[in-house]
């Protein structure tokens, strides 16, 4: 069913397509709503697998439980929706504005967020195994817990984000932007980081053992008691940096300035432990 251009009122399936419509439960599995405007609509547990939902309006849309696999919502407007639980696997949300939505325990398995704005979005537990987010807005998301192995955050914004225990094992983040951002108890090893910038992020007791830190910008982070075995620092730059009890052992640290860091009881890439 394709909705040419977009008409109020119109209807696919049996179902009134509207702002605000009562969609709860629907089936539009396939279903074309290019362009549709469902502003503040009710979708909750709609079934929306393979939609096409391409600039639509779903702003403070109701999008929870909804079945979204394999959707298109390239450039689709989900600022402050409803989506948490939502299945979102393999969907295409290059360049969405999902600024404020929630995205509770979402699966985000292999969806295509590509230069998406999650600005403030709330992806607290949400699975993101894999996913596409170069160049991605997250400055202040929410992304406790959240699970981000193997995504792809090349060049995006991070800044002041909450990832605390998030787990982000092989995660690409090359040039990501993290000023500021929590990420004490993270899982990020083997994570690729080459120079991102963490200037006073928070690493307190993650563990980046194995990760590629090369040429990244750690002025004042707190990597206190954190794990950096057998990571690559070369070139980093961890002027006043707190590493008191981290764990250097077997670390690359050639051409490192670690002018005015606290190395208080770190291990040393030697084995060696400071006073």
């Amino acid at each position: 069913m394709r909705l040419m251009g977009y008409r109020q009122g119109m209807e696919v399936n049996g179902y009134k397509i509207e702002p605000g419509a009562n969609l709860k439960g629907a089936n539009l599995r396939k279903a074309d709503l290019t362009f549709a405007k469902l502003r503040g609509a009710k979708l909750r547990d709609a079934d929306l697998m393979g939609a096409k939902l391409r600039d639509a309006d779903l702003m403070d849309a109701d999008l929870m439980d909804a079945k979204l696999m394999d959707a298109d919502l390239m450039g689709a407007n989900l600022v402050s929706a409803n989506l948490s639980r939502a299945m979102l696997k393999a969907a295409d949300l290059d360049g969405a504005d999902l600024s404020g939505a929630s995205l509770r325990l979402a699966k985000l398995l292999d969806a295509d967020l590509e230069g998406a704005t999650l600005r403030d979005a709330k992806l607290r537990d949400a699975n993101l195994w894999d996913a596409d987010l170069d160049g991605a807005d997250l400055s202040g998301a929410n992304l406790v817990g959240a699970n981000l192995v193997g995504a792809n955050l090349r060049d995006a914004n991070l800044m002041g984000a909450d990832l605390v225990r998030a787990d982000l094992t092989g995660a690409k983040l090359t040039g990501a932007k993290l000023r500021d951002a929590d990420l004490r108890e993270a899982e990020m090893m083997a994570a690729v980081l080459c120079r991102a910038n963490l200037e006073s992020a928070n690493v307190c007791r993650s563990n980046l053992s194995g990760a590629n830190l090369a040429g990244a910008n750690l002025t004042r982070a707190n990597l206190s008691d954190t794990f950096l075995r057998d990571a690559d620092l070369s070139g980093a730059d961890l002027s006043g940096a707190d590493l008191s009890g981290a764990d250097l052992s077997g670390a690359n640290l050639d051409c490192a300035n670690l002018q005015a860091a606290n190395l208080t009881g770190a291990r040393m890439p030697d084995g060696t432990i400071l006073d």
